[in-house]
């Protein structure tokens, strides 16, 4: 399809590929969103389930540990404060990716990796 063109036939064919691999970047990351882990913690006391992106989706501490009757409440806020750190992890990424890449010239907004 390209041939003859020389070099502008293979720039067209990698921003094909380019297009091509943002595609299937955006499948991967839409399908991080129903994919769910759950990690532990002292010995299964403690079990937290997020999204392969990182979103915690649910906390479950094991009465033992404390009294029964705060166990709602100590849930909403270690689960609140899990998700405060994760805001603002984000946000800072976002601050530090902006210096990596404000020598790029990349429409304002774009964010990396795609």
């Amino acid at each position: 399809m390209f041939k003859g063109l020389g070099q502008l036939g293979d720039m067209a064919k990698v921003m094909q590929q380019a297009q091509e691999m943002q595609s299937r970047m955006a499948e991967v990351q839409e399908s991080l969103d129903r994919i769910e882990v759950t990690g532990e913690s002292g010995t299964g006391l403690v079990k937290a389930t997020a999204t392969a992106k990182g979103e915690l989706k649910a906390l479950d501490i094991d009465p033992s540990i404390f009294s029964p009757d705060d166990k709602e409440v100590v849930e909403d806020l270690i689960l609140a404060a899990v998700k405060d750190a994760q805001a603002k992890a984000a946000e800072r990424s976002q601050q530090e990716m902006a210096k990596v890449t404000e020598g790029l010239n990349l429409p304002e907004g774009m964010k990396l990796p795609f």
